[in-house]
């Protein structure tokens, strides 16, 4: 048997999850180890945000109470200066230590005793109220608490005892529709960043809960040109502008909801259901963008309703206009088949849908494509 590479003892102990960091600068310095605040933000990828030191030191142990002082709030800028080990005072830098570490157990038993409904309280207020770097729209706000209403069952109980069964429980026992469980798994997903964040839990139980239900608006059958010209003729009908739209778009109905729209550099951004579907752009067809202008000054949204009102409104409308009946997933499908009845590239279709590249590791890791060259591909789409 070939002889296994002995392991690199750690030189320090590992710090706790959501402490900070202790990085080593080079030996050059004077002071070589950065000390570091744990992050709190996180930028529209997820990633996190990095922040400037709080101090260097010369010794990872003075950053290591550093650290613990400014997890306990008990730091104050330049107090690193003050900190010695020497054999004389070693005791006394010990229960400076400790001191700070009893602060912060206190202030984690208030915290780890949050209940589901306070710590959503929380994080709807850290999202929708507090955080001034974007605007929601009043649907995704909506959205929100319609996802948290489902998991009613949680609502009491103490967030950080909650496991994985008890998170997927709800999921799996709600009989709404699967745009719906969506919004369910997003919510935890984004509780449990938060509750991290905030040093309320340890581990992410929320991150392999899945839906175990079959999409149910997948398959469909995409409008006729016919039905098209039909549409358009119609287009001052509120219902019908909405479904050109979609049918020039491609998007789900949900996705409707919570969308991004950018009318000065005229397109959409949204998605919520698959890693390559979240937040992708799609540049607004120049024969929708008067119908997107126009929706957005009356409702300041596209969907001003819920999924399953505006489902019933398009029901009617077809009838009236002697359409045969379609689904809002059917919009999803016509658009895919523009785009391929105009020739619009493959990937960037896939790209505009939110489908993944497969085993296409060149596309799907190497494929880069601005809002230009999509704006190029989607205009091939002629309205007859």
């Amino acid at each position: 048997m070939p002889e296994q590479k002995k392991r690199r003892k750690r030189k320090h102990p590992r710090l706790p999850s959501g402490y900070g960091t202790i990085k080593y600068l080079g030996k050059r310095r004077r002071n070589p180890y950065g000390v570091y605040p744990p992050t709190q933000d996180y930028n529209l990828n997820g990633s996190p945000i990095s922040q400037p030191a709080i101090c260097y030191v010369d010794d990872w142990y003075k950053g290591f109470a550093i650290l613990t002082a400014y997890k306990a709030g008990t730091y104050e800028p330049g107090m690193e200066t003050d900190l010695e080990i020497g054999e004389e005072n070693i005791s006394q830098f010990t229960q400076r230590i400790l001191a700070d570490y009893n602060r912060i157990r206190q202030t984690d038993e208030e915290l780890t005793g949050k209940t589901f409904a306070e710590v959503y309280e929380e994080y709807y207020e850290y999202k929708y109220v507090r955080d001034k770097s974007r605007e929601y729209s009043k649907q995704a706000m909506a959205s929100t608490r319609a996802a948290y209403k489902n998991c009613a069952v949680l609502h009491d109980r103490i967030f950080r005892d909650l496991r994985h069964p008890d998170l997927q429980a709800v999921v799996d026992n709600c009989p709404l529709k699967h745009a719906s469980l969506e919004l369910i798994v997003s919510l935890l997903h984004q509780m449990y960043q938060y509750a991290d964040v905030m040093e309320i839990v340890d581990k992410d139980y929320s991150a392999n809960v899945k839906i175990n239900k079959a999409e149910d608006d997948e398959h469909g059958e995409p409008f006729t040109e016919a039905d098209l010209a039909t549409l358009w003729a119609h287009k001052d009908d509120p219902t019908v502008e909405l479904l050109l739209i979609m049918c020039y778009s491609g998007f789900r109905i949900i996705e409707y909801r919570a969308m991004e729209v950018n009318l000065e550099q005229k397109y959409f951004r949204g998605g919520v259901k698959t890693r390559t579907g979240k937040g992708r752009v799609v540049p607004i067809h120049s024969s929708i963008l008067p119908l997107v202008a126009a929706r957005m000054e009356r409702y300041d949204c596209l969907l001003p309703s819920t999924p399953d009102t505006f489902r019933g409104k398009m029901y009617e409308v077809l009838e009236q206009l002697s359409i045969q009946r379609h689904t809002p997933h059917d919009c999803r499908h016509t658009f895919s088949a523009l785009c391929e009845k105009y020739r619009v590239h493959d990937n960037d279709r896939k790209r505009m849908l939110g489908h993944s590249f497969g085993n296409d590791v060149t596309n799907a890791v190497y494929g880069h494509r601005s809002l230009e060259d999509l704006r190029e591909e989607i205009e091939k789409i002629k309205v007859t």
